[in-house]
């Protein structure tokens, strides 16, 4: 052997040597130092989930659906919630400005496509829904909450019962094409048909002047009576249009697009028919305001339905009379149902000004994997970090304790998330639902 190989194995034997000396000497470095220390003044680390907690349900107001990222139709009844329906109002635009329909134009037919994007529920069930043209001006630059109705004019262009099919192709003149929903337009009346056939070509020439002559759709739901489903239809998709066919005395087949698109005004209509068809633990609760009932069952809906409101009410109190560190605050809470499709997947937990304007809270600002709201299906829960803002109610940054609510859908957000999930109270009666109850579990450090 020779001397460099020698050198190289003596190299890597003292290696191996140091580095086994050094693992075989490694202690956890929360242990370090320990037992060179009194008992005393060892670190005061603590940990607490009995601060008082007050939560219960309450009825969101409305919330914005201006300019939604999807439109959503359809109705749902909910054993719990009750019924639901979503209907929705939208702008249509010319797919060029140059429109010459010729001599004599005649309507073969007007259909409005909407391509799916999703759907929430059981789409077995079958739905009905109605079409009215838009009678009242909309605007890109208007807001529209989930309340609002916009005037029709009275003739009933579609009245369609129709079972969705969200997942399946469909075929049209032997070709298919990605699964989307058709509505005849022109089966009862040819009046928007013959509108358009006869429109002054200038009407065509941009799309702020097309939307004075044909100001929109509006797509009205019915609610179905158990069941039910709501669909969601992708407006970014270039075939979701509304295509007139007809013949001129020169052509046999001609046709032409007014299309569906994000730069076109559009918004949703919610009702949740005043929860009457809810259950009466969620009526009693959320429609006659029992807010003691939040003790034994919370509600959480989006679409603008329900929300946790909720206070630590002695949290100022929490470091009287010592100093202490927040480590780690969470407020944490389940899924009181077996069921897990349905929960919403992100939640939001917000704050409100004495002005009612939402703003997030500071934790916030760390990130989701930091912040969480992520719904965990395995386990079936959910938990919010707020240490940061704890600390500043405890120390007096915070001059107010105000409540802070949990909801589905966040009102800044063009995404609207029609989820619902039921939550353990805060001080459930349930036999051995403590450990799930809605509760602050606090880790801190006494640092006098």
């Amino acid at each position: 052997m020779n001397s460099k190989l020698r050198l190289l194995l003596s190299s890597l034997v003292i290696s191996l040597l140091i580095i086994l000396v050094l693992f075989s000497c490694k202690k956890d470095p929360y242990q370090i130092g320990l037992d060179l220390l009194p008992p005393s003044d060892t670190l005061k680390v603590k940990s607490t989930d009995t601060c008082t907690i007050i939560a219960y349900t309450e009825r969101v107001d409305s919330v914005s659906t201006s300019n939604c990222s999807a439109l959503m139709l359809g109705g749902i009844s909910d054993p719990v919630f009750g019924n639901s329906t979503v209907s929705f109002y939208t702008q249509m635009q010319p797919s060029s400005s140059s429109v010459d329909f010729g001599t004599a134009p005649v309507m073969d037919s007007l259909i409005l496509l909407l391509y799916y994007s999703g759907y929430y529920g059981d789409t077995t069930t079958q739905q009905r829904i109605r079409v009215y043209e838009v009678s009242g001006d909309m605007n890109i630059d208007s807001s529209y909450y989930s309340k609002r109705n916009m005037p029709v004019y009275p003739n009933l262009l579609a009245d369609m019962t129709f079972r969705p099919r969200p997942k399946d192709s469909v075929e049209v003149a032997g070709k298919m094409y990605s699964a989307h929903l058709r509505v005849n337009l022109g089966k009862i009346t040819k009046y928007l048909a013959n509108k358009l056939l006869y429109a002054p070509a200038s009407v065509f020439s941009t799309s702020a002047v097309f939307n004075v002559f044909m100001k929109g759709l509006y797509v009205e739901s019915e609610p179905v009576s158990s069941g039910g489903a709501l669909l969601n239809f992708n407006i970014s998709e270039s075939l979701s249009q509304m295509m007139l066919f007809f013949h001129n005395q020169s052509y046999d087949s001609l046709s032409y697009s007014f299309m569906l698109s994000t730069s076109g005004a559009r918004f949703l209509h919610i009702d949740h028919n005043n929860y009457m068809n809810a259950s009466q633990d969620l009526k009693q609760e959320v429609v006659n305001r029992d807010t003691l009932l939040g003790k034994n069952m919370l509600y959480l809906q989006g679409l603008g339905g329900t929300r946790i409101k909720f206070r630590m009410p002695y949290i100022m109190n929490f470091a009287k009379n010592r100093k202490i560190a927040i480590n780690d605050a969470l407020v944490l809470f389940n899924n009181a149902s077996s069921d897990t499709t349905l929960a919403p997947p992100s939640p939001i937990i917000c704050i409100r000004d004495s002005a009612g304007l939402v703003g997030s809270v500071i934790d916030e600002a760390e990130g989701t994997s930091y912040f969480g709201g992520i719904y965990n299906k395995t386990k079936g829960t959910y938990f919010f970090r707020l240490t940061r803002h704890i600390q500043k109610l405890i120390t007096g940054y915070y001059s107010i304790n105000r409540p802070l609510y949990i909801q589905v859908n966040d009102p800044l957000s063009i995404i609207i998330y029609p989820n619902r999930v039921t939550i353990n109270g805060y001080k459930p009666v349930l036999p051995g639902a403590s450990p799930a109850r809605f509760r602050l579990l606090i880790n801190y450090t006494l640092l006098n």
